[in-house]
């Protein structure tokens, strides 16, 4: 995905809200390109369990994480209130791709965007496994358009 491509905040169909801490800043003042993949984590998570389609301590079935990627575009630091916006992109049999940005609270443009793909495997086995029905339920319901 381009800069030209970027979406804006009203684009993401589940809005999860952050915050920056002491800790995300590096030593250069702004928070530091590896924190960003925390907050697509936390992002996809949190919508995850709130939807029910998370037990992270009692699941048969997980997601493991095999792809990431991220592009900047403004910086952040702390203290700042921000929204990550949170989309799948594609839906597979065993994987999904998430489209995640990070924003500035206020701002419908991204200080950075960037996608999560996610593998779902048997807990046990490691072995990749169809996506359950209620976790392609909840999925469908945030496709980007």
């Amino acid at each position: 995905m381009t800069a030209s491509e970027r979406r804006s905040l009203p684009a993401y169909p589940y809005h999860h809200l952050l915050g920056t801490r002491w800790s995300d800043n590096d030593m250069y003042g702004h928070v530091n390109n590896v924190v960003y993949y925390s907050y697509f984590d936390t992002a996809v998570n949190a919508f995850l369990i709130r939807s029910g389609v998370l037990d992270p301590h009692g699941a048969d079935v997980i997601g493991l994480v095999v792809e990431t990627g991220c592009q900047y575009f403004a910086p952040l630091s702390f203290p700042e209130a921000l929204t990550a916006g949170l989309g799948v992109e594609r839906l597979g049999r065993s994987s999904v791709r998430y489209h995640i940005g990070i924003f500035r609270e206020g701002e419908d443009a991204p200080a950075a965007q960037g996608h999560f793909v996610h593998v779902y495997v048997d807990c046990g086995t490691r072995r990749p496994v169809e996506l359950p029905a209620g976790l392609r339920r909840a999925l469908e319901g945030v496709l980007l358009t």
